[in-house]
């Protein structure tokens, strides 16, 4: 049934062949029955994580693997905006294999749909969603718009036909008029005379319960599904209450579906997936069946697995919490308290390893660079996205160079670790273009970040949103993009002193889109202009904005200015606290991106290992050694730098060196000395000495 084509997904075999085999009682990839770990109280299991971590990509392949063995459900909560509409969408996808029509839910929901049409888009709509609902439960057969027809030219008969129609009636009915016109057209027609009273009965009861008065009757005499309607039609709390019966009436007619010998046969269990949970109508959803859960004697036998933007809501705060790991045995599972909560298993969707970037890269046609994996891995931090499309380009590039008369991408030569932003995708877009589109989906937002990514924190943003005359309604650009991006979950604020975008991969690739989209240097929005206007922006700020002055020197490729000026500090006599500022300034200051190749050529590495001291002569043996130092660490601050174990060396040598030709400073060089070759050879932060 599955074949070795299908999309593998990696790093989430714990969730897949474990966990939900245990809930579904159906193994994922074969023909087999599952012992069940929980057998009548069930998680709702959450799967939490940003933007491309896989969260979609989980459902999808167990829709691929469980479609046709079981009762499956999948719906994107975010394509609708009320809780009915997604009700409907599940009622349309389980009730052909649960072989059943929904007999509690489906005349709530025809109740609310009927009476839901006040104008006439309005009415087309409610009576395309009931002839969906009544061709899935096998209640009339046809196409939509046909059976759509068929029950609009009944209604209308039956609405001509009530007491009070007529010439002086007006024109258009009441919504009173309509739903009782619906529900005698769905019970006279649909349902035999004996079954309707007590699925009448059972919402009566709901509304009596609400409303104090005596079972069997609602507060006014009037028909509970009629009551339903009115209160869905009121919106507010009523809305609310009236979507809560329903999704009860949803639940327990999934419990009433699975007949005494399919429980003792031990049949799969229906399987729901909602994703994009985070939605307003996804989020209501979740809440409502986790409330029908933590009722006492429910018989809910439902599997739903949900996925949500971000963390788990906050208010959560009885949910159980698993990592991927953990899932493999047991989830160790059950209700400890009452709250709705309670019910919930969250499960964040974790990074990928290196070893999982190695077996993406194993289908390469050519041998690759023996460290681009662990470059890959680097760069993307695991990131499920971002490592699926990079190793797509990578795969793509072998085949590309393998067939005769292909042109090589990247143009310039074998493929290493440095090139692997300049790769494009399949279908030609560069690689971060493909991947940010992704990550942040809202066009005008992200045009807007890739210019601000490169300033240091919010105030030179905002700074640099004005100069650039960055265009859109609201009156501060930079704030709008930062709110934007704590909507999308890739921070919880913005504080001053860090970028907008202060994720390590979003940053990366913001930043080198903002280089390949670079406008020349006469262009306001080019990578010159915009680097020499945060200088000067910092320069204003005093001396605390010093090496964030000199950063944007180096980053326009300034690195003469930068050198200079650090060897004035360091020729000064100062004490030992002026030490840890100016190495501070100058770690700082390295972390610059490096400037368009089409304005620059990259000769970090050879300047750092002194192959260009002849260029030199002219500036004294200190300035040289700072100059050689400054290059090696920008060099190995680029994500995409290979360590190279001589390079890395050199960095203590240099630092080592000048040590020996600052008495004041000579401790706290020789420890940086030390401790920082060793952090960059493993891509941590270069630590500052403790005095």
């Amino acid at each position: 049934m599955h074949t070795s084509e299908t999309p593998r997904l990696y790093a989430r075999d714990p969730l897949l062949h474990s966990l939900l085999p245990r809930l579904t009682g159906l193994a994922y990839a074969e023909r087999a029955r599952v012992p069940w770990e929980h057998d009548k109280d069930l998680p709702l299991v959450l799967l939490t994580g940003r933007h491309g971590m896989g969260r979609t990509a989980v459902l999808t392949a167990l829709e691929r693997h469980y479609s046709g063995r079981l009762p499956l459900a999948l719906v994107d909560t975010a394509s609708s905006a009320l809780v009915v509409e997604l009700l409907e969408e599940l009622v349309c996808s389980l009730a052909p294999g649960l072989g059943r029509r929904f007999p509690l839910l489906l005349p709530g929901l025809i109740s609310v749909f009927g009476g839901h049409g006040g104008t006439a888009d309005g009415r087309t709509r409610a009576t395309t969603r009931i002839a969906r609902l009544l061709i899935a439960c096998h209640l009339e057969s046809g196409t939509e718009a046909n059976v759509a027809q068929r029950w609009a030219v009944r209604l209308r008969a039956r609405l001509d036909d009530a007491p009070g129609a007529g010439p002086g009636a007006g024109s258009r009915p009441s919504a009173h008029a309509v739903t009782h016109a619906a529900l005698a057209e769905y019970f006279e027609r649909y349902t035999r005379s004996r079954a309707a009273a007590p699925l009448r009965q059972w919402y009566q009861e709901r509304y009596a319960e609400s409303e104090g008065t005596a079972a069997g009757t609602a507060a006014d005499g009037q028909d509970g599904l009629v009551r339903l309607a009115d209160w869905f039609r009121r919106g507010g709390d009523y809305r609310g209450a009236a979507e809560q019966t329903l999704v009860h009436a949803f639940l327990e007619d999934i419990a009433a579906a699975r007949s005494k010998w399919q429980r003792l046969n031990r049949d799969p269990r229906p399987l729901t997936l909602l994703d994009n949970t985070h939605s307003p109508a996804g989020a209501r959803l979740v809440d409502l069946i986790l409330e029908y859960r933590a009722r006492p004697a429910h018989h809910d036998t439902l599997v739903v697995v949900a996925t949500r933007l971000g963390d788990a809501p906050a208010e959560a705060t009885e949910a159980a919490h698993r990592e991927l790991p953990d899932l493999v045995a047991s989830t160790r599972w059950r209700r400890t308290g009452h709250a709705p909560s309670a019910g919930l298993l969250v499960v964040p969707l974790t990074p990928l390893s290196r070893d999982d970037i190695l077996l993406m890269l194993d289908a390469a046609s050519a041998p690759l660079h023996p460290y681009l994996a662990s470059a890959l891995h680097t760069l993307t931090g695991g990131h499920p996205l971002a490592s699926g499309v990079l190793c797509d380009a990578v795969l793509e590039h072998t085949r590309a160079t393998a067939s005769r008369g292909a042109t090589p991408r990247p143009p310039d030569g074998p493929l290493g670790p440095r090139n692997l932003l300049e790769l494009t995708t399949a279908d030609g877009l560069p690689v971060t273009q493909a991947i940010l589109e992704r990550l942040l989906p809202s066009p005008q937002q992200r045009a807007r970040l890739v210019p601000l990514s490169l300033a240091r924190d919010s105030t030179a943003a905002q700074a640099l949103a004005a100069h650039l005359r960055l265009e859109g309604p609201e009156q501060l650009p930079a704030n709008a993009a930062a709110d934007y991006l704590e909507a999308e979950h890739w921070q919880d604020d913005t504080p001053q002193d860090r970028p907008l975008a202060a994720d390590p991969l979003l940053h990366t690739l913001l930043v080198h889109e903002a280089r390949r989209t670079s406008h020349g240097a006469d262009s306001r929005r080019g990578w010159q202009e915009i680097h020499g206007f945060l200088r000067r922006h910092h320069t204003t700020r005093g001396e605390d904005s010093e090496a964030d002055a000199l950063r944007h020197t180096l980053a326009a490729g300034d690195a003469k200015t930068v050198v200079a000026a650090l060897s004035e500090e360091f020729q000064s006599e100062q004490d030992r606290q002026s030490a840890l500022r100016w190495l501070n300034c100058l770690r700082y200051a390295a972390t610059a991106p490096a400037p368009p190749s089409a304005d620059w050529d990259d000769e970090r590495a050879a300047m750092a290992a002194g192959a260009y001291d002849d260029r030199y002569h002219d500036i004294d043996e200190i300035d040289r050694c700072i100059n050689r130092l400054l290059h090696g660490l920008w060099y190995l601050s680029d994500a995409l730098a290979e360590p190279e174990a001589d390079l890395c060396d050199d960095i203590g040598a240099e630092l080592a060196f000048l040590s020996l030709r600052h008495q004041t400073w000579r401790a706290v060089l020789s420890q940086s000395a030390r401790t920082w070759p060793a952090a960059a050879r493993d891509k941590r932060p270069l630590p500052l000495p403790e005095l």
